[in-house]
């Protein structure tokens, strides 16, 4: 599998928690926005992301957005969820809907969008196309009840600067966060 970068979104608290009683325990709109502005943005018309997450993520697109396909993981559903375009058992059949057709033509980027089984199954980090995850480091503790998983900071390189990516920490409805982006180290 060739080509089709795979790369993880989410807004961590300062103990990596992404949830709290499967809803994101923070409103921060403007957050929100850049998190859908990325996740729908492609190189050309035509073009089109592939959006997967677990059944019970705290962020489940339940509207069309453009330029996506939305995929649901889930082991229980027997039918296609509201909000969702497919369903799948397991991660590595919401890959390979990227590399067959009809899609195989149209998908340019992978994004993982949780939950917190999706991302500790570390499947997704592991993946050989995985290149980059997108934190937002939100400096609270919201004593959430599930976490983004702990990563290995040198596979991983967070970057000073990334093109698009505000650098300077921004705040909205009382709570500071930031913008991180963590590229996979390659070997040469």
């Amino acid at each position: 599998m060739d080509g089709k970068p795979l790369r993880l979104i989410a807004a961590t608290d300062t103990a990596l928690g992404i949830g709290r009683d499967g809803r994101l325990p923070w409103h921060l709109p403007n957050e929100f926005d850049r998190f859908l502005s990325r996740v729908t943005a492609v190189s050309g018309p035509g073009k089109r992301n592939l959006l997967i997450w677990g059944r019970h993520s705290a962020v489940r697109p339940s509207q069309p957005l453009p330029n996506c396909h939305r995929v649901c993981l889930s082991r229980n559903l027997s039918c296609v969820p509201p909000g969702a375009d497919h369903l799948c058992r397991d991660f590595a059949s919401a890959v390979q809907l990227a590399y067959l057709p009809p899609l195989s033509d149209h998908i340019e980027t992978i994004w993982v969008l949780g939950g917190t089984h999706v991302y500790q199954l570390q499947e997704a980090l592991k993946h050989p196309n995985c290149d980059q995850i997108y934190l937002t480091n939100i400096m609270a503790d919201f004593n959430c009840d599930t976490f983004f998983p702990e990563f290995d900071r040198e596979t991983f390189r967070l970057l000073e600067e990334f093109p698009g990516i505000p650098s300077e920490i921004q705040e909205e409805n009382g709570i500071k966060y930031k913008f991180q982006v963590f590229q996979k180290v390659t070997s040469q």
